[in-house]
């Protein structure tokens, strides 16, 4: 048998698919908020806190471990990535397995950056006190400076949005690209610091299009040179 809403609940359901945006005006507006976002990452990210990032990584001569929950974590996975397609050797560290004997993979001379939005989330919380011990290079990457994540940070990249892109303000979508962003220019810049070559590239990266392109010049006309 079909539930039966009634008729209050039905008039209350069309009046609100009738006031319903068109789903391509609301896209529109959804990517103007979040190319805002990234365009105003200029004016955000603090220039001297962005440098020593890239040092940092430049530098280590051990892993380099991403970690965050929720959407923060899909974004520490892609960082992760992009930064070994640069060879810069990186890892997702699960929070949760993390403290569950995983923390061993942290050793001296690491870097571990976190991400926490809000800079507060206990799960990465519980992560400091090992990293520290083990004489891991904490960066914070969150909007809060004042956050307890941001105080125990070696080294605070902060990233912060004026709004998501969702009608309550919440749903982690513009900040998310954002902190994506950053380290897509982090990656970036790393590829200049480090004289990564089209070569390295092609070694560790074979698949694919892009793997096409690196093995085959002259499939490629719009690369130049760093």
């Amino acid at each position: 048998m079909a539930y039966d809403a009634g008729p209050v609940f039905q008039d209350a359901d069309a009046k609100m698919k009738k006031a319903a945006p068109d789903p391509w005006a609301v896209a529109v507006e959804t990517w103007a908020s979040e190319a805002g976002a990234v365009a105003a990452l200029s004016t955000v990210v603090d220039p001297e806190a962005f440098r020593r990032c890239v040092a940092a990584l430049a530098d280590c001569r051990g892993r380099i471990l991403t970690t965050g929950c929720g959407t923060s974590a899909a974004a520490a996975k892609k960082i992760a990535h992009s930064l070994c397609c640069i060879e810069r050797p990186a890892a997702f560290l699960s929070p949760s397995d993390a403290v569950h004997g995983g923390l061993g993979l942290v050793q001296p001379g690491d870097v571990v950056i976190a991400i926490s939005k809000g800079g507060g989330t206990r799960e990465l919380l519980n992560l400091v006190p090992a990293c520290k011990t083990k004489l891991a290079f904490l960066i914070a990457v969150t909007e809060n400076p004042d956050s307890p994540l941001a105080r125990v940070a070696d080294l605070l990249l902060r990233v912060k949005v004026e709004r998501e892109a969702d009608p309550f303000n919440m749903l982690a979508t513009a900040s998310t690209l954002a902190v994506i962003a950053v380290f897509d220019a982090v990656c970036i810049a790393l590829m200049h610091v480090t004289g990564y070559t089209r070569e390295q590239f092609a070694v560790i990266h074979p698949g694919g299009a892009v793997g096409e392109r690196l093995l085959d010049p002259s499939k490629d006309q719009v690369s130049k040179p760093l």
